[in-house]
């Protein structure tokens, strides 16, 4: 169960409504980040899933920000190298400050591989905003795992990661100027309306592999709801010293990639609804950048500290939450991450 360190200005039911939604959609945009704001001269950054959408965005904001090495972390290479040469535009000092490193969250092997390298990066590593991320219009199992997809990547594997970026977080040698860093785990608005019909199971991430409980909308907002609950369990093991680690909620962004195989209606209703991924990311950098030790194992939307979905807050998350917990080490134990959070 989560006990927010900060007092809300809304209740979580109030923040889950449909109504609220659209009102935050239509409201006007969160403000931006500038660099009368921060300064990340000196800075490395991850964005993953930065070759399109909302993860482009946000590492033109960094760049923006004077950020001074920016990986941009990717399926595929090829997209990632056009995406550098798009953000070289009008940047003739970039060339040397981006470089593009290949991330497959459908595969352990390659998280591990990934994470490992970022151990070596100078300047040492300080903010990372884990933005990639599927929603699958179709029941699918990794070959690898044996999992369903959109619980592969959206869950188990950006958990793996966050617990290994932790890592070398944890490596980095204290000096007088050095800030704790910035983990940034990509939320949405859809944790909050996940019917989560497996939350009674025991085990719990086996009952995601079974065909017949997949549903396309439940599914998505169901790997966020997950992601919530063990951001939750984790800021209750690291403190903020070691990472700030928060999750933000871009909103409901077109060009961001998500809907590609979720057909006509939804591509319709996201480019009526929806924002766009410049100003989606604005919340997200503002995560990595602004928001203090307060926002540790909180939610950021709109650039502000809001309430996760609301059965975060209940009781039976006390017992949903341990479970994931231990579900999820024992899952990703072949890594060694115990060792991390202990």
């Amino acid at each position: 169960m989560a006990s927010p360190a900060v007092t809300f200005n809304i209740t979580p039911e109030q923040e889950a409504s449909k109504l609220q939604f659209v009102r935050r959609q239509f409201s006007g945009a969160p403000p931006a980040v500038s660099r009368n704001d921060v300064d990340l001269a000196g800075k490395t950054a991850i964005v993953t899933g930065a070759n399109g959408g909302i993860g482009l965005e946000c590492c033109r904001q960094l760049l923006d920000l004077g950020v001074s090495k920016l990986i941009l972390a990717v399926r595929d290479e090829e997209k990632g190298e056009a995406a550098r040469e798009t953000l070289m535009a009008g940047r003739p000092d970039a060339s040397q400050a981006m470089e593009v490193w290949k991330l497959n969250l459908a595969s352990y092997d390659s998280v591990v591989a990934f994470a490992k390298r970022a151990e070596t990066i100078t300047p040492p590593l300080s903010i990372a905003i884990l933005n990639a991320g599927v929603n699958r219009g179709s029941f699918a199992r990794n070959p690898e795992t044996g999992h369903e997809e959109d619980v592969q990547t959206n869950y188990l594997s950006t958990v793996l990661l966050t617990l290994l970026l932790l890592r070398v977080f944890q490596q980095q040698p204290p000096t007088p100027t050095r800030r704790p860093g910035r983990l940034v785990i990509v939320s949405s608005d859809t944790a909050a309306w996940a019917s989560f019909g497996e939350k009674g199971q025991d085990p719990l991430l086996p009952a995601f592999d079974e065909e017949a409980r997949f549903s396309v909308f439940d599914r998505y907002a169901t790997t966020k709801l997950l992601g919530q609950l063990f951001l939750t369990e984790l800021a209750r093991r690291v403190p903020a010293s070691t990472a700030v680690i928060n999750c933000a909620n871009p909103g409901l962004c077109h060009g961001s990639g998500l809907n590609r195989e979720l057909g006509l209606p939804a591509n319709v209703f996201m480019r009526l609804m929806g924002r766009s991924a410049a100003v989606g990311a604005r919340s997200l950098v503002s995560a990595a950048t602004m928001q203090d030790a307060r926002s540790h194992g909180q939610y950021i939307e709109d650039c502000e500290i809001r309430p996760m979905a609301p059965l975060v807050y209940s009781e039976e998350a006390k017992v949903i939450g341990e479970r994931l917990w231990e579900e999820t080490m024992a899952e990703l134990s072949f890594a060694g991450v115990e060792s991390i959070v202990s």
